[in-house]
């Protein structure tokens, strides 16, 4: 295992939520074959700049495959029905574009993008100084560990650390998925208990950390909350669909991501990026890769 004598920050992307934020953010561009890439270029270039400003060790994913174990699980949970010929089509343009880029990339099938950047950020943290997850996804929030494991906006430049999920949610990261169980994700497409929200969920969940801990009758519970007597009522008859939410909630740590921090450092491109520039139309990203990787020798 590599020994840093400077700790490194590392910083974990989701690779999908950004081809989706760009794919809505750009103009719409076609490769020579008609394909669009517009919004792969947005994130390649995006990341370039990452690195440009500083960042050393970085790692993506992606949801190679939009469905998941989870599926199995609850027939609800999201699936790619819906999502835009041409964004889906752009998922293994984006992964081969990464690697040519010299950039680590996780690309899940049965595990999800949220799980690989739960596993990397467990993986890192005892050796990295700070690891940096960048997506605005709630479900990463439970991975959030002091400062020392934040969760960061790109798009709002908003920085989260333990403190900041706290003041969000109303409760601490450990206890995320039990919120989510209990007000739902329609992200992900679980509906949650009827007549949990926000605050009668934060309000339990400050009070005793997880849905197991919370008693059936609502004359022992040591916070106030409104319609106590419908909600403890629901939950009781609820409790196993709760653990499955819950459970649907929880990302998995035990994703193949890499096996010593050094793989996550970037050194230079590929040689495929000038092939892959060219496909893009863009010969700015070959420029200035190899502009940057002879910055670092």
């Amino acid at each position: 295992m590599a020994c840093y004598s400077i700790r490194v920050n590392v910083h974990l992307v989701d690779g999908t939520y950004e081809l989706f934020r760009h794919h809505f953010a750009v103009p719409p561009s076609q490769a020579a074959n008609g394909t669009q890439i517009a919004a792969v270029r947005g994130v390649l270039g995006s990341l370039l700049t990452m690195l440009e400003e500083g960042a050393t060790h970085m790692g993506v994913a992606t949801d190679h495959a939009i469905a998941s174990f989870r599926n199995d699980l609850w027939p609800g949970y999201k699936t790619g029905e819906g999502t835009e010929p041409e964004l889906l089509a752009q998922f293994p343009i984006l992964e081969d574009g990464l690697r040519a880029l010299g950039i680590v990339v996780w690309a899940m099938d049965d595990f999800e993008a949220d799980d690989a950047l739960a596993s990397a950020a467990a993986k890192a943290a005892p050796q990295a100084e700070r690891v940096i997850i960048c997506t605005p996804d709630k479900d990463l929030a439970q991975s959030v560990i002091g400062t020392h494991v934040v969760q960061f906006d790109r798009r709002k430049r908003q920085l989260f650390d333990e403190a900041g999920v706290i003041e969000k949610f109303g409760v601490p990261p450990a206890s995320i998925p039990d919120y989510l169980a209990l007000v739902g994700d329609s992200a992900d497409g679980f509906p949650g208990l009827a007549g949990w929200g926000a605050k009668s969920a934060a309000a339990l969940l400050a009070c005793y950390g997880d849905i197991d801990s919370i008693p059936d009758d609502p004359d022992e519970w040591q916070v106030t909350v409104r319609s106590a007597a419908r909600l403890a009522a629901t939950l009781a008859e609820n409790r196993e669909l709760a653990a499955l939410f819950k459970q649907l909630a929880t990302l998995r740590t035990d994703a193949p991501v890499f096996s010593d921090l050094d793989e996550l450092r970037w050194r230079q491109p590929a040689p495929s990026l000038a092939e892959t520039a060219a496909y893009l139309r863009a010969p700015w990203l070959l420029e200035r890769a190899q502009a940057l990787a002879a910055s670092r020798r």
